[in-house]
């Protein structure tokens, strides 16, 4: 038996959409389930190898693994792409939110794609919420590390009454760094699950984070195209006054209403904001194989970015006998705004990479500052069908309207767009524990602004429209569930010419292979593995003119990314894990002259649970990149900072 055509799928829909009636039980909650997020009570069993479903990257409390991560999806930024959810809804962060509210992160590509009403090019970056419980719970955490850092966490879950919980946390954390810099983070949260009724939920949430000091440590930019010398460890480079000092804050609410059978609204509305008291950025330049540099500080005056999002989504579940159908309408928007510049420069003169700086900190005159102020709306329709036995279609067309307005006050440039947005994605299962999956999806995203070293600094740039094909195999094996697929993701490619001008290059087409294998091997041991095997490269003319390398900056060709976790038969409460996270070479400059060499990192580690005082504790530790890979990493075009080399933590987690 074969899926129906897409389109008769999606008419024979709205046709019985509204005469025709719900199976038993159906809410329309779309699958596969999201990664359990650990309530308070519940954290001495974070474990992110045993919570994954896949190697594409899971975040569980503080534990991440996996190919890809929030910052990096095959290649590009989901982030800066505009493609985060908190439950499923549209975000837009400013401020990313910390594990005091968000206790679970799930990278959504391939065939979990299917998860996602609409799902969009670099793929879906899903935060779960760290929900309070119905009984009175906690959790609370301590840390050390080998550089000298130290943090302390609390989460707690009180039920007000049998349809309100509250939960709250608190982060104090004194970091300490390789580069001998540091950082305080302060940091409250509240959350609470309030049901009115057995139809309705609403989650409203607060999170307040302070940084009184964040020390700025150096990026090197080498005079010609080579790499730096490798910096010294745990040596403080540039004067101590260059400390940053920041406030972020997200804040928002959830709700989650049943009206009747087979109609389900979910929306959300959050605020997210960052100020800078004070900012730098710390480079060294021209940075010779001796070591000898010279230091430019730039200094920012008060900076502010906040952003309102959220979304509506309204779901018509339907049963059909072995079918299941959900109806999606919804609107999505933000409005966010940015105040920058103004910035003041002060040469410091020659230094080496090796030492610290003494120059006492100067009176900065600082000019005039731009505003930023984008507008977005989302409108869009939507299918999910699953069959069973047979497979699942997903259908979504978008409408957006994009307008930014950016520059002095008085005096504004602007960029606006209306795309027409489409996805398409399904799934045939093939008998056996075997499906065969693909998708086709576009989207919209910022390209920013230009950045300070372009001669065409802070100009406006276009939005751009982008494209990505997958398709691919998942397997199961008995326990384990193996998943091989290929993809192409396309768009405009920015970067700097050579007249120092930043603008489109051309494309960057990235085309590669990704494979997952993840489960319990045996009752004892889980694994999550992954590699990527992918070929990104810049097209149209702007290679043949000298303009750009073949490469974009940043690209990796070959990533293998492997997890274990094992618990000894003979040793109850104790298991062993290990993480091992191979990259090809990174290209480093747009002219693709430098690459930042292969590299691999090796993570060892162990955890021991008990009771302690009659509650659950856990011990964990740590030793992070084992080998000692030093060396710097790719921190833009032309620019590097040092890796952290091997560290270790210790921490314990106990519940009550």
């Amino acid at each position: 038996m074969a899926l129906p055509a897409p389109g008769i799928a999606f008419t024979s829909l709205v046709a019985v959409a509204l005469r025709a009636g719900p199976a038993a039980g159906q809410t329309g909650d779309p699958l596969p389930a999201p990664v359990v997020t650990p309530a308070a009570g519940k954290r001495a069993g974070e474990n992110a190898v045993r919570g994954a479903d896949d190697a594409f990257g899971t975040v569980i409390g503080r534990e991440e693994i996996g190919l890809y991560g929030a910052d990096d999806i095959r290649g590009f930024s989901p982030v800066a792409a505009g493609n985060v959810r908190i439950d499923g809804l549209y975000f837009d962060p400013v401020a990313f939110p910390s594990g005091r509210i968000s206790g679970a992160t799930s990278i959504r590509v391939g065939p979990s794609a299917l998860g996602s009403p609409f799902p969009a090019p670099t793929g879906i970056v899903d935060i779960g919420l760290r929900l309070p419980d119905d009984a009175a719970a906690g959790s609370a955490l301590v840390s050390l590390d080998s550089f000298g850092g130290r943090q302390a966490e609390l989460d707690v879950a009180l039920p007000l009454t049998d349809r309100l919980s509250l939960g709250a946390g608190l982060t104090w954390s004194d970091g300490r760094f390789v580069n001998a810099t540091k950082s305080q983070t302060r940091e409250a949260a509240l959350i609470a699950r309030w049901r009115p009724s057995d139809r309705l939920t609403i989650i409203p949430f607060v999170q307040f984070t302070r940084v009184p000091r964040d020390d700025v440590g150096p990026a090197f930019l080498p005079a010609g195209d080579v790499l730096p010398p490798d910096p010294p460890r745990r040596r403080l480079i540039g004067p101590e006054w260059l400390q940053s000092r920041s406030t972020g804050v997200n804040v928002g609410s959830i709700l989650d209403w049943t009206p009747a059978s087979g109609w389900r609204l979910k929306a959300g509305l959050f605020r997210s904001s960052l100020a800078f008291d004070q900012d730098f950025s710390n480079l060294l330049l021209d940075v010779q194989a001796n070591g000898r540099a010279r230091q430019l500080v730039l200094a920012d005056p008060r900076l502010f970015f906040v952003s309102t999002s959220g979304e509506v989504r309204l779901t018509r579940s339907i049963g059909d006998g072995p079918r299941q159908h959900r109806l999606h309408l919804a609107v999505r928007g933000r409005g966010a705004y940015r105040r920058f510049g103004g910035s003041d420069s002060i040469d410091l003169g020659e230094t080496t990479i090796g030492t610290t700086g003494t120059a006492p900190r100067p009176m900065f005159q600082f000019g005039a500052q731009e505003e930023d102020r984008v507008r977005q709306w989302t409108g869009a329709i939507g299918y999910e069908g699953e069959w069973d036995g047979v497979g699942a279609l997903s259908l979504g067309l978008q409408k957006s309207d994009y307008a930014k307005r950016i520059g002095l006050p008085g005096f504004k440039t602007a960029t606006d767009a209306t795309p027409w947005l489409v996805n398409a994605n399904a799934a045939l299962r093939l008998g056996s524990g075997t499906e065969a999956y693909g998708g086709f999806v576009t989207g919209i995203e910022e390209s920013g602004v230009a950045p300070a070293n372009a001669i065409n600094r802070n100009e406006a740039l276009p939005a751009i429209l982008t494209r990505q094909f997958d398709a691919g195999l998942r397997q199961k094996i008995g326990p384990v569930t193996l998943v091989a697929g290929l993809f192409q993701l396309s768009k405009p490619y920015f970067n700097l010419d050579p007249a120092g001008r930043f603008g489109p290059l051309g494309r960057v087409v990235s085309r590669g292979l990704e494979a997952s294998l993840s489960g319990p091997i045996t009752p004892s041991l889980s694994i999550v593995a992954g590699g990527v095997l992918s070929h990104p490269e810049v097209t149209d003319d702007a290679v043949a003119r000298g303009l750009t390398g073949p490469l974009p900056v940043g690209a990796i060709r070959r990533r293998l990314n492997v997890s274990a976790d094992w618990r000894p038969p003979f040793a109850p409460g104790l298991s062993l894990d290990i993480g091992l996270f191979a990259n090809s070479s990174t290209v480093a400059t747009v002219n693709n002259k430098v690459h930042v060499p292969a590299q691999t990192f090796i993570d060892i580690g162990a955890r021991y649970a008990f009771t302690l005082a009659g509650k659950a504790a856990v011990l964990r530790a740590q030793i992070f990149n084992a080998g000692g890979v030093n060396g710097v990493n790719v921190d833009g075009p032309g620019s590097y900072r040092i890796n952290d080399g091997r560290w270790a933590q210790l921490y314990l987690t106990m519940d009550f």
